[in-house]
């Protein structure tokens, strides 16, 4: 009876170290992937996104205007077949694009 309870508890300590190597080879490996992380990481530049209201609004109206613009490109892409309309609209769009964004959001 003895032998068969040191049997058992042997195979338990047993599992057990096999649980604990298993679960220090993942915190080994997860630390190395911190740490691998971090190095890149460290290298880049911090980007932080502005919060709150007048930056989500500034965001929305960014989007619009670059939304209307590419609308309209396309739209000309569709309708006029010719390489030097679609470009001379492209251009025209680029250099008027700070006006619409005036003309549709003044402050």
């Amino acid at each position: 009876m003895s032998k068969e309870r040191a049997r058992r508890r042997e195979a338990r300590e047993r599992e057990a170290a096999v649980r604990t190597a298993a679960r220090a080879a993942e915190t080994e490996r997860r630390e190395r992937h911190a740490a691998r992380r971090r190095a890149v990481t460290s290298r880049l530049p911090r980007r932080s996104r502005p919060t709150g209201v007048l930056a989500a609004r500034r965001r929305r109206q960014n989007a619009t205007t670059i939304a209307l613009l590419v609308a309209l490109n396309v739209l000309v892409f569709v309708v006029f077949p010719e390489w030097s309309v679609r470009a001379f609209v492209l251009c025209v769009s680029l250099l008027a694009a700070p006006v619409l964004h005036t003309l549709l959001f003044r402050r």
